[in-house]
């Protein structure tokens, strides 16, 4: 099956092949409902435990299967009901099993809210002598790390009141999505072909790279115009959520805000501060790079409108997905033949959904169900972004599936730090493997463009998010109020760093933060950095074939969440607390900004 016709299929016009098997969660809707109602019974069940704790290993045990027991099926339930919606967004009754789904996850959350604590509240030597039982093993690293929380955790009633206190604190970033996506109207603008359009989000992002420079332009100063209207409302969310984030943080006794985040995966705060200095340190390729882009484009001054033009001609490329699997086959072969194994039973066993249909949730994303396989939704449109977009979210699911068949549920989850390495490795991959076997020279071109403007948009430019962001915390925690001229400054002078002396800093670029959702995700976006800079690391140990960097790279995805992510890094061959990953990304930067170069003006 192909998306070439104009309009598209329904549902039930995708054919069976291309579509994800939900049915491996539940055969039929009735066993959802009675696995629904059998976690709504666990609930008074796990209360029972309540106080009885530090009574004996066994009851521990058995407090913590239960737990285990009603994450796993709610894990399933709820998967069941979001995949199944995102097939048809529309579909009332899906919807509906979302939202019931919903209200149960937080029934569970605070049901057992009460647990952390109360183990926390054991003596630590009758702690220690149950974790001799061997009964108790699996919860080891689970235990250490609790342990090394300890201080953060209160007590069960004020846990539980943190925990229902979650809906209430949202308010900043549910009006910032409100107020962004739904309520703010963009203004029209002509189009390269003179045909007005009216522009939005997601159209900016297909404007913003038109080879017409007026375009560019209309779209860069209407889009950031709107923002700029509203300016001080945006100051006054950002403002909301530092401050929700300022009072979860010191209500757990975290010395900042950074620390607080940084605290589940136990990523020392040097980590963040070093990356932001290592690139502050090596912004002259990023300069180097919009100078020639600036000379390529044969433009007498380069604008904040002209950075993401294409130096490459327009090329296409129609990959049909059979051809899509076998690029993503042959470029992840580095990867090994267990590997290799495992990727072919995701591509042919009902992993994927492939093709768009009428109402299907856009963009792609990976879904992991304990005790059944990932699922992968995709809207293949032959294009090449498409074939990279396959190769990263199955590197996702390959993580996911490793990491359940060897992890016991307390330790299969990765977190969020080591989540983006699998699936950014294998986007690597298939680059390098396409750049060493594209011989037209339009196409290499093309793929040199891509990789270049990945790390400036993924490395450079998430680490300017990541700065910024810090300077606000550093400014809200020392009292001094973000008003919308300040964040105004601030930005403007990060992008003038950042690009460099060629670049012409609009003063549109200015509210830019406002646009920026990951501002809300509470310190998130330095991980894009690490994550690429750890996937290239790796990458380039299973390319030049070092010994035994194929077996740790496995190693790291079976790894799940068994120790902190630091460690799990170092022993697949990296160590982010050093500057090194960091600096091998931007010398390979730095290389193929010379491959550019050569390309662009060799004769």
């Amino acid at each position: 099956m192909s998306q070439t016709t104009t309009g598209l299929p329904s549902r039930d016009q995708v054919q069976s092949e291309y579509k994800w098997h939900v049915e491996d969660i539940y055969a039929n809707e009735d066993l959802w409902q009675t696995d629904f109602a059998k976690v709504k019974d666990s609930l008074p069940q796990i209360l029972q435990y309540k106080e009885t704790l530090a009574q004996s290993a066994g009851k521990l045990l058995s407090c913590l299967k239960l737990r285990d027991d009603i994450n796993i099926t709610a894990g399933k339930l709820f998967a069941y009901a979001r995949l199944h919606r995102d097939e048809d967004t529309a579909n009332a009754k899906y919807q509906s099993l979302v939202g019931k789904t919903e209200g149960l996850l937080a029934e569970a959350s605070a049901a057992t809210s009460f647990i952390e604590p109360e183990i926390l509240a054991i003596p630590d030597e009758i702690l220690a002598a149950f974790r001799r039982d061997q009964s108790l093993a699996e919860y080891s690293f689970y235990f250490d790390n609790l342990t090394r929380l300890k201080q953060h955790v209160l007590s069960p009633a004020e846990e539980e009141i943190l925990s229902r206190s979650v809906e209430a604190t949202q308010a900043s970033e549910t009006t910032f999505n409100m107020l962004a996506h739904a309520d703010m109207k963009f203004p029209e603008i002509a189009g390269e072909d003179g045909k007005i359009i009216a522009l939005s989000e997601g159209r900016y992002r297909s404007l913003i790279m038109s080879t017409d420079r007026r375009v560019r332009k209309d779209a860069f100063t209407g889009l950031f115009g709107t923002y700029n209207a509203f300016r001080n409302t945006f100051a006054a969310t950002l403002s909301g959520n530092v401050k929700k984030n300022m009072f979860y943080a010191r209500t757990r006794k975290y010395n900042s805000t950074l620390e607080s985040a940084l605290s589940d995966g136990n990523i020392p705060v040097s980590v963040y501060e070093n990356l932001v200095a290592t690139i502050n340190k090596n912004l002259a390729p990023l300069h180097r790079y919009v100078a020639l882009k600036k000379k390529a484009l044969n433009l007498d001054s380069i604008h904040m409108y002209d950075l993401y033009t294409p130096l490459a001609k327009e090329v296409k490329f129609n990959i049909a997905y059979s051809d899509g699997l076998k690029l993503v086959r042959d470029g992840l072969a580095p990867l090994g033949p267990e590997y290799s194994e495992i990727l072919n039973k995701g591509l042919t066993s009902g992993w994927i959904d492939v093709y768009e249909n009428k109402g299907k949730q856009t963009g792609a994303y990976c879904w992991g169900v304990y005790g059944v396989h990932p699922f992968v939704l995709l809207n293949y449109n032959n294009r090449l972004e498409d074939v990279s977009t396959l190769a990263h979210e199955m590197g996702h699911a390959i993580h996911s599936y490793y990491s359940q068949a060897t992890q016991p549920y307390a330790t299969s989850q990765y977190t969020i730090f080591t989540a983006e390495v699998a699936s950014t490795t294998n986007e690597i991959l298939l680059n390098d493997f396409l750049l060493k076997t594209t011989t037209d020279k339009q196409k290499k071109l093309y793929l040199i463009n891509q990789y270049l403007e990945m790390v400036r948009t993924t490395v450079y430019r998430q680490t300017m998010f990541a700065e910024f962001e810090k300077s606000i915390y550093d400014k809200a925690e020392s009292g001094e109020t973000l008003t919308a001229d300040l964040l105004d400054e601030m930005w403007h002078d990060l992008n003038a760093k950042y690009y460099g002396p060629e670049i012409v800093v609009d003063t549109e670029i200015d509210i830019e933060w406002a646009r920026i959702p990951h501002f809300y995700w509470n310190f998130y976006v330095y991980q894009y950095v690490t994550g690429y800079a750890a996937a290239t690391t790796l990458a380039e140990n299973m390319l030049n074939e070092s010994d035994g960097a194929q077996q740790r790279y496995i190693g790291f995805l079976k790894s799940g969440g068994s120790d902190y992510p630091i460690n799990i890094l170092k022993k697949a061959g990296v160590d982010m607390s050093t500057p090194q990953p960091i600096e091998l990304t931007l010398n390979k930067f730095s290389n193929m900004l010379d491959e550019l170069e050569k390309l662009l003006f060799s004769s």
